[in-house]
Parts: C-alpha cells; structure tokens; sequence
C-alpha cells in the first residue's frame, strides 16, 4: 500500500509536470516557441506587460519543485545550501564590471584573460565569479575560460533597469548581517520606528548617519530606474491589464517617482486624466520622462504635475482612483496610516484607493480572506505557494532590513478602508479599498 508521503511526491510531480507546460504554452502563443538556456537574446515574453498567466505557472513551478527537493533531499544539505548562496555577490561584481556588456559584442564568447584585463580584475578571481553565476545559467562557459552570455546575463547590462536592482540589493546583505544584533538591542529591537532599522543600524556602527531618501541626481537616477526594473521583476505591469481602467475617468499616482507606470496608463487608455504627486526633485523628473515617453498626454492635458509631501499634505482632491504602487511597503504602521489618512480626506463617495504592493499570503488560512477570492495552491503544496511565492517573503525581509517596514497582509492593509477587490497578480497583489458606507 503506497504511504501518504509518496502519494504528495506523485501529486508535486503531476504539478511539475502540469506548470511547466502551461508555461510551454505561453511561450509557444508567441510564436517564437519556447527559450533556451543559453539564447542569447531575449524572448519576447520576457518584456511583455502582461505575462500574468506565465507567472501563476512559474508560481505553482518553483513551488512544488522546492518543496519535492526538501522532501527527498538530505536535511543538512537543504539548509546548507539556503545559507552557503552567494550568487548575490557574483552579480554583483558582474554587474559593477559590466561582464554582460563587453560579453554582447562577442556572441560567440570571449576569453577570460581577455575579459579580466579589459576590466582590470584578477582572471583567476574573476573566473571563480563566472562560474558561480554559470550554474545557475547565467553566462555560459563555451568551452575551458571562454564565457559568453545567455539570456539571463543579458538582464546585468548596464541598459538594464533590472539589472539596477542588483546595485541596488548588492548593498543590503550587509544589513542583514546585523540582524539578529538589532533584534537584542535595547534601544532597536522592539522598536518600529524608521530611524530603528536594520540599516542604520549598521551606517551608525560605521559612523554614518545617512537617510536613505537623501539622494544626489546620480542615485535618485539609478534609485528610478531600479524602480522601473522591480516592475519587471515582479510583473506588476499586468496591473495595467487586469483592472478596469476603461471605467476610471481619473487618477491620481501617489509617490508617483517619474510616472512609469501612469506613462504606460496614458499610452494605453487616452481618456484617463492623472496626476503624478511626489517630492519635488522625482515630479521634476517626471515631467522629463512624460515628454519622452508620452508627449501627446502633455500636449492634450491629459496630465498633470503636482509636488507634495504625503505625510504633510493631501492629494488633490475627488479623483476616481488614488494609486499607490510599492510605496507603503516603504514606511512602518505609523507613516502608512497618516499616508492612507491625508488620502482619505479628499476621497469623493465613489473614490478608491488601490494599493499594488507584494501581499503577505501565510500557509493557513486568514480569517476573512478566503471571500477574497485568493489563489491557494493544490495540496499538498503550502496554501501560499511556498518558494513559488518567495519574493514576496525577500521583499518582506528588504522592507524591514532597510527601512524597518514590511509587505503586509490583507488584513493589515488599508488603515480603515473597506476592501473591495482583490487583484492577485502572481508576485504583487493590487487590492482596492472604498472609504466604508454607513
């Protein structure tokens, strides 16, 4: 008689099997069939705005495939192998050297004598990082000290705005070094407050103090363009799909940055008028980003620029729709709720607010979730999709690390509003709120 356990490793194999040709399918509706490891140009899924089908297969995909490996895999090489990853530091030293650059103008590879001399690093180091980042299909060795790339290196050009988010990230391991450190102190480890973070923790013990909004054009550049990467990283431009725009007459883009998403909003639905608020240096920004991207928008009205602090301030008033997209997973209880106050002032009786962040989903069930409509996966996987759902658990882990914050979940959300819809996106979650009716 086949025992439990070996009936879950023949149902995760049937999901393994099931996702990964729902995600062939996907590919092969392009018409440019499905991409190999070592392509070395991009598939054009990889940059499309709405790949949510995609995503759900990649979710169910690496969830049953982490959870069989922990089942059958030695325990002690499992946890090993979650600890000993520093793949993170390979890209990082790729990225900052500009490997995949140099890589492009040699499709057919490029001696790692040459590469190291051309970027003035160390061959025998530097041959040890591509080999890293190799396993894991990032650069191929074509045949002993010859790499080329592979449609993965290609996300660490420097024309990459996914790739600036390795920048990006390549500094906060060293926060979460102090981790447990700030979790004992006596000053920092029952504290929610902004200055208590894990960062500056870690900044004070150097003898910087340093807020991480204090940002010269440089930074505030790379910061924007890390921001547009995290939309492709996460898919969240299948929000533009997905929620009914077409019977939105006005928005307003809270923390709008330089309008990524509102640019794509107004090329896509020309009726809608919106309003990018943020600090005055990111609308500075935005007006140059809009006349770029979406000239016709300024030429005809279609938007408008207005400067505000969301912690002193109100938004304009009576908008259809107030917008937040990664913004109050940037700031702890406190700042969340004055943010979602000062917009609750100005909402109109049909007005909604629409928070697009990663959601928290925990592998039991919440209380008043399940009429929400939230995807679970099939037993007898974690109801949350386990690994498959993991960034939104890093992101969770980045929030705290560098600004003492965190993704939420749905119950957390909202500060007082009544939730309406919820928008699973397979990586962000977009959940709408009304201001609740009497």
């Amino acid at each position: 008689m086949t025992d439990l356990n070996e009936l879950n490793i023949k149902v995760l194999l049937d999901i393994i099997n099931s996702s990964a040709r729902d995600a062939m399918e996907e590919y092969k509706k392009t018409g440019h069939g499905v991409p190999g490891l070592d392509s070395t140009a991009l598939h054009p899924l990889d940059m499309a705005t709405d790949i949510l089908a995609l995503r759900k297969a990649i979710r169910l995909l690496e969830g049953a495939c982490h959870q069989l490996t922990a089942i059958l895999a030695p325990p002690q090489h499992t946890v090993h192998n979650m600890v000993v990853d520093y793949t993170w530091a390979c890209a990082a030293v790729a990225t900052k050297a500009r490997i995949a650059d140099i890589l492009d103008q040699h499709p057919e590879g490029l001696s790692v004598d040459v590469l190291a001399d051309q970027v003035n690093l160390d061959k025998t180091k530097l041959i040890r990082v591509l080999r890293i980042l190799a396993l894991k299909g990032c650069f191929k060795e074509v045949k002993q000290g010859v790499f080329a790339n592979t449609r993965l290196s290609l996300i660490l050009k420097s024309t990459s705005d996914s790739g600036c988010m390795v920048q990006i990230h390549s500094e906060i391991p060293k926060y979460g070094a102090n981790l447990y450190d700030t979790m004992i102190d006596q000053e920092y480890a029952k504290s929610y407050e902004v200055d208590k973070s894990p960062r500056l923790f870690s900044l004070r013990k150097e003898g910087i103090n340093r807020d991480f909004w204090d940002m010269d054009d440089e930074t505030r550049e790379l910061f924007q363009r890390g921001m547009s990467g995290l939309t492709e990283i996460m898919g969240s431009s299948a929000v533009l799909h997905h929620y009914p725009w077409d019977t939105v007459s006005s928005m307003a883009d809270i923390g709008s940055g330089v309008g990524a998403n509102s640019i794509r909003l107004a090329n896509m639905y020309p009726h809608l008028r919106i309003t990018n608020q943020d600090l005055p240096g990111f609308v500075e920004q935005a007006q140059t980003s809009w006349e770029k991207d979406a000239p016709e928008a300024i030429r005809d009205g279609r938007v408008e620029f207005v400067p505000f602090n969301f912690f002193e301030e109100s938004p304009v008033v009576g908008k259809d729709v107030y917008y937040l997209r990664h913004i109050l997973h940037d700031w702890p209880d406190s700042e969340s709720t004055t943010i979602l106050r000062n917009i609750r002032k100005v909402m109109g009786p049909n007005s909604r607010v629409l928070i697009h962040d990663c959601m928290l989903f925990h592998p039991v069930q919440e209380p008043g979730v399940e009429a929400m409509e939230i995807n679970k996966a099939p037993e007898p996987m974690l109801l949350n999709f386990g690994a498959g759902n993991r960034t939104a658990y890093q992101e969770d882990l980045t929030m705290w690390l560098v600004f003492n914050s965190k993704e939420r979940t749905l119950n957390e959300a909202g500060a007082g509003l009544v939730v309406t819809k919820v928008y699973d996106l397979a990586g962000t979650v977009a959940v709408e709120f009304r201001i609740a009716q009497d």
